[in-house]
């Protein structure tokens, strides 16, 4: 029996915890067949990034039209992209799919590191974001894309309008970097779906959105609709987060495995 297959767009993190390999982490998890296009390769540990170094935007076309021109794909997730040329090879493949795209509009590392050029933000918002099926900002990237703050939750269904006037057809606005319990919020303009959780009180939270994204992508491969797949994919990322673990001197890592460690 072939499961499903879900193709991340995204950067490599030599530590583990976030990018490509958190990405088929998760995928693996959750059941469906992972694969990767890199577009970037990081050196990167629990103390931050070092440094990181783009591929040739035809190699990275070359590992999209390997993959989708044999195996296909039934979901796409997009991390880190680095920059202008880079988004729009992938832009425009994606804009010739008719599947489900989960965007996670990657900015910055969880340590504060840049991970896109500052003229890259244009080209996400005019090119990638209209190929989205579901785009996951954080507060800084809904900042960085749309120039909206949010301080509270009253907040994010601003956000999250702004976001969709970019092109998606769903924004998850995440709001775990407000105070209290985190609230995230699923909207398509028409429809709203708020999801929460307890604050897990741990700094080891290492590739949260990376992980969350690919867990959304996974579910809309396993025939969930969006709404569905959120709140599958913030039900394993809660006891992800809830299992991460120290490594290194830093930060560490969610804990992709926890439901079988669990058992």
């Amino acid at each position: 029996m072939i499961p499903p297959r879900v193709l991340t767009i995204a950067g490599s993190d030599s530590g583990g915890g976030a990018g490509i390999q958190a990405d088929l982490k998760t995928m693996l998890a959750l059941g469906v067949h992972g694969m990767s296009a890199i577009v970037a390769v990081t050196a990167q540990n629990s103390l931050g990034v070092q440094g990181y170094w783009e591929l040739p935007p035809e190699a990275v076309r070359a590992q999209l039209d390997s993959v989708l021109g044999d195996i296909g794909a039934q979901a796409v997730k997009t991390g880190m992209l680095a920059s202008t040329v880079l988004v729009e090879t992938v832009a425009e493949v994606l804009a010739g799919l008719d599947v489900p795209v989960v965007v996670d509009p990657v900015g910055v590392s969880k340590h504060g590191d840049p991970l896109l050029e500052p003229d890259a933000v244009e080209t996400v918002r005019t090119r990638l974001l209209p190929t989205a099926t579901v785009v996951t900002p954080n507060l800084y990237e809904v900042e960085q894309l749309t120039g909206v703050t949010v301080d509270d939750e009253r907040d994010l269904r601003r956000a999250a309008d702004a976001i969709l006037e970019l092109g998606p057809r769903w924004v998850l606005v995440k709001g775990g970097h407000l105070p209290g319990d985190p609230v995230d919020l699923l909207t398509d303009g028409t429809e709203e779906h708020r999801f929460s959780a307890p604050r897990v009180d741990t700094r080891h939270t290492h590739g949260t959105g990376c992980t969350l994204a690919s867990a959304i992508a996974s579910y809309l491969a396993l025939g969930e609709d969006v709404p569905g797949a959120v709140g599958k994919a913030k039900e394993y990322i809660t006891g992800a987060i809830r299992h991460g673990f120290p490594l290194g001197s830093g930060i560490g890592p969610v804990d992709h495995a926890w439901q079988w460690r669990s058992r």
